[in-house]
């Protein structure tokens, strides 16, 4: 193989490693974050039930929980409580629309959680499908104009910082061109549409440090400063290689703390605890 032949080979390598890799996190991200739906089956008889509990609900109603259940037989409840809160469990019964049995959950305001449990019975018996709590946060709705740009330039500084990386790593061209795509992309998905979606969803623009401690924030600012002390290394060495290797490794530990970790939440053990909680 001649050399103009290996270096194509090389960066197409690289290339293609680093655009499965970004879509692998992308997958990563979508199924281990907390607002990820909680999936399970489970058998009632004869009859094999998929279920899926949602815990996350942009809309101004309270959030409906819906149980595909074709035995017109099986009724369901659901029982709640609002998330760090002194209330009292809250048990309700699942109201049945042809094939669906629906419970609705109070509705709160945006960063407020609620965990539930959901129950089937068939005659005198009772199946609880999760044994684990479901915790649902409420937010508010994020419009596509601004959700489609967040998602795309965030996940574009992943495939660049990545690629910047691994340029780095084996000595590719470039690697100071890459780094500014890099910090262009991560700056408009993390620093410009990232606030505006928060905004949306939890009426503030940051709630990071110095301000919060939520976790999404905070590793945004943390791999955005970091690669910006990358910028500036290469903008004054452009043979190094540390700095942006480093850079790209920090983003990819960034990428694999799960989303919406410790995020924006309200806290109900500072209000008086609700008896009764109307839906």
């Amino acid at each position: 193989m001649d050399k103009k032949s290996h270096i194509i080979l090389k960066y197409s390598a690289i290339w293609t490693f680093s655009i499965i890799f970004t879509l692998a996190i992308a997958v990563y991200q979508r199924m281990t974050g907390p607002t990820y739906p909680v999936r399970g089956e489970m058998t009632i008889g004869a009859q094999s039930l998929r279920y899926k509990l949602i815990r996350t609900y942009d809309g101004a109603d309270g959030a409906p929980v819906k149980i595909i259940a074709k035995d017109t037989s099986l009724r369901g409840e659901i029982t709640f409580r609002r998330f760090k809160s002194f209330d009292k469990w809250v048990t309700a019964p699942m109201v049945r629309r042809a094939d669906t049995l629906i419970g609705t959950l109070p509705h709160q305001e945006p960063a407020g959680k609620v965990m539930y449990r959901v129950t089937l019975m068939k005659g005198d018996q009772r199946y609880l499908l999760n044994e684990e709590i479901a915790v649902l946060r409420y937010k508010g709705h994020v419009p596509l104009i601004v959700l489609i740009p967040h998602i795309i330039f965030i996940f574009l500084a992943m495939l660049f910082s990545t690629l910047t990386g691994l340029m780095a790593i084996f000595k590719g061209k470039h690697v100071y061109g890459y780094a500014w795509i890099t910090i262009i992309t991560l700056a408009l998905g993390g620093m410009i549409f990232g606030p505006i979606v928060q905004k949306y969803s939890f009426d503030a623009f940051w709630t990071g440090w110095p301000f919060g401690n939520d976790l999404t924030d905070n590793k945004s600012l943390i791999a955005f400063l970091f690669w910006i002390v990358a910028l500036l290394v290469l903008r004054k060495n452009r043979k190094n290689r540390l700095w942006p290797t480093l850079a790209a490794i920090l983003l990819l530990i960034v990428f694999l703390i799960p989303h919406s970790v410790l995020g924006s939440e309200i806290d109900y053990t500072k209000t008086p605890p609700n008896e009764q909680v109307k839906h």
